[in-house]
């Protein structure tokens, strides 16, 4: 498998900023390889940020910005398919507890009257199925405080929506379940994308409930409770304006998804 990912951001920075942004591939695991580059650029001067990896080899570039317009590149190039990420003991508490935008003790209730005698893949396949009947995909219908609750009463939602009810239900269930931003082959309308990962069989598995890409394109950037972890750009300080973004995702050949099959990202 080959994959090609592109994204390019352009900002406008009020006042002196502190960045981080997570658009980079995560770190490859064995099986795959990744070729990639990233720019930072305001009016002709390039920035060079400081690299960090963030758990689970979210690679995070942070840097401080005067006032002005900023454009960001990223390319990469991933052959093949990494293996299965290594589980590690502190991942199954970590991510069974409530988070911000994943109130899994709130929705408790639900969660046991809906899918009470559900295990293992029929579980994921019992969540994913009924989170993709009950919400309504509307770009531009939730905001970036908006947690899986939320969601719930509204019955709609963008990705990010979807995935956080998706992990809400699942750590109701007593499942780990994270949250995974990803770049998407075969995702219409193109964008960067969230969808949960859960952990079923000593492994963890994608949970997509959109079915808007094949689960086996998917390219992991960053993994955490919610989207306070794996957000594209964190900022403190000056206001941050985005002017405009664009992601392209593609892959050699673009495979057909059967939900009823476990499939890890990679």
């Amino acid at each position: 498998m080959r994959r090609n990912v592109t994204s390019h951001i352009e900002l406008y920075i009020a006042d002196r900023a502190e960045l981080v942004f997570a658009i980079s591939a995560a770190k490859p695991m064995p099986g795959s390889t990744v070729t990639d580059s990233i720019s930072f650029e305001r009016r002709g001067t390039e920035f060079t940020p400081i690299v960090m990896e963030d758990l689970h080899g979210t690679v995070l570039h942070r840097f401080f910005a005067e006032a002005g317009p900023l454009t960001i590149d990223y390319a990469a190039e991933v052959i093949g398919h990494s293996e299965p990420v290594p589980v590690e003991p502190l991942d199954l508490v970590t991510y069974l507890r409530p988070s911000r935008y994943a109130e899994s003790d709130s929705l408790l209730a639900t969660a046991q009257a809906e899918f009470t005698g559900l295990k293992g893949r029929d579980l994921l396949l019992g969540v994913s199925s009924w989170v993709g009947a009950q919400l309504s995909y509307v770009p531009g219908s939730s905001l970036p405080t908006d947690g899986a609750t939320q969601t719930l009463l509204d019955r709609q939602g963008v990705c990010r929506d979807y995935a956080h009810l998706c992990v809400a239900l699942l750590r109701a269930m007593d499942v780990p379940a994270r949250l995974v931003s990803v770049y998407a082959p075969g995702l219409q309308p193109m964008d960067f994308h969230a969808v949960a990962e859960a952990y079923v069989d000593g492994q963890w598995h994608v949970v997509d409930a959109t079915a808007l890409a094949p689960r086996q394109t998917l390219l992991r950037i960053a993994t955490g409770r919610d989207a306070a972890d794996t957000a594209f750009l964190s900022s403190h300080g000056g206001n941050v304006t985005l002017n405009s973004m664009w992601v392209t995702a593609v892959v050699d050949e673009l495979p057909l998804d059967n939900m009823d099959q476990f499939v890890t990202l990679g």
